[in-house]
């Protein structure tokens, strides 16, 4: 029995699932109960990055309203110096410096001189005035466009957060499914399930290996990839965890965005939006610290570290580890730091005790429909 499953059978018995019905009363074949299984994994899978996706956006979001507030809040301040500063040219203007408005003190002249000065000098108090008039109407028209913009902002987040909520809601409601599914297993069950996710990997792994798809030698990772290597390798070990991006706990896309946030380069958090956005790499360039998308939806990444292998964070129950490359069905490979040089030499980080054991496969729906997909890899 795999420790996943014993995980989750132990944390079902904590939350009080009902006893599994006797053996007989269900009598489903081991391959429908791994593809149902699969299927629930997926889905949860699924929900966990379309939640990491509305959070990146809601972040996104609340920086946005709070560029705008501030900039409102000074155009307003401008606003206040502009009317005050009309202000007091009206009151000169009504007044005038000396008693006298300028218009009039250049009539009373008898200079002709002067004359011409006091009109330059009222021409100039006329274009300042001109100005500061412009500038309080550019100012309010400004000050109107961000308060419609800011409110706009926080509609947004707000609908954001509330979508946030649901999909939250639907992860938690996707692994009870799986916990109830994994609680109503005998024994024998569990073990037939672990024998045969097992025996899935190695399969694929020989296929994908045999069709020299791979490099024939691992090379050297870049500056930034080593990094990137060095620290997945050091989470191994910690608990998988929908939404998480560390330093306790990871999910598959916050692993791989950490790693490389560490290494000095920002990358999508999401998996979809990682094989989206990075540039594509054929599994036959594969070096280390390039990341390996799965699943036909990019729900899954890993990152690869040479020799066919890769550390992963696989799903709920598991922990980050190192996992044959075709546990999961291939989808294709990403470069985060395609203009990178890959270094002479690289001593890669020694791998701890057990960094291979526990459970690789992170399930999919599709894959009793259309198999492992890694023909698209080379895309």
């Amino acid at each position: 029995m795999t420790k996943r499953l014993v995980w989750a059978v132990c944390l079902s018995a904590v939350l009080g699932v009902v006893a599994p019905p006797p053996p007989a009363a269900r009598a489903e074949p081991v391959g429908e109960l791994l593809t149902r299984l699969q299927g629930l994994y997926q889905k949860a899978e699924e929900a966990s990055e379309a939640y990491n996706a509305t959070e990146v956006a809601l972040k996104a979001r609340q920086d946005e309203e709070r560029r705008l507030t501030t900039e409102l809040g000074r155009t307003r301040n401008a606003l206040g110096a502009e009317k005050a500063m009309a202000g007091r040219l009206a009151r000169e203007q009504y007044q005038g410096t000396l008693g006298l408005s300028p218009y009039l003190r250049m009539l009373l002249s008898g200079d002709p001189q002067q004359a011409v000065d006091q009109r330059r000098i009222a021409a100039r108090q006329g274009a300042r005035q001109a100005a500061v008039v412009t500038r309080l109407e550019q100012g309010a028209q400004r000050a109107d466009a961000l308060a419609a913009a800011a409110r706009k902002a926080l509609d947004a987040q707000q609908g954001l957060a509330a979508e946030q909520q649901r999909q939250q809601r639907e992860v938690s409601g996707r692994l009870k499914e799986v916990e109830r599914l994994l609680a109503a297993l005998t024994p024998e069950e569990l073990a037939g399930l672990g024998r045969r996710e097992a025996a899935v990997t190695a399969g694929a792994q020989r296929e994908l290996v045999d069709s020299g798809r791979l490099p024939a030698r691992t090379g050297t990772p870049t500056a930034a990839g080593g990094s990137a290597l060095r620290y997945a390798t050091a989470q191994i070990g910690k608990p998988y965890l929908w939404g998480a991006e560390g330093p306790a706990a990871f999910d598959c896309s916050g692993l791989t965005s950490r790693a490389w946030q560490q290494a000095g380069r920002a990358i999508p958090r999401t998996s979809q939006e990682q094989w989206a956005q990075l540039p594509r790499v054929p599994l036959d360039r594969l070096r280390p610290g390039d990341l390996v998308v799965y699943f036909p939806k990019a729900t899954h990444v890993a990152l690869y570290i040479g020799d066919g292998k890769v550390i992963q964070a696989p799903r709920p129950g598991a922990t980050v580890k190192v996992s044959p490359i075709a546990a999961n069905p291939l989808l294709g490979a990403v470069r985060p730091d395609p203009d990178g040089v890959p270094l002479a030499e690289f001593t890669p980080p020694p791998l701890p005790e057990g960094a291979t054991a526990g459970d690789d496969t992170g399930y999919s729906s599709e894959e009793a429909d259309g198999g492992r997909d890694d023909a698209t890899s080379a895309r």
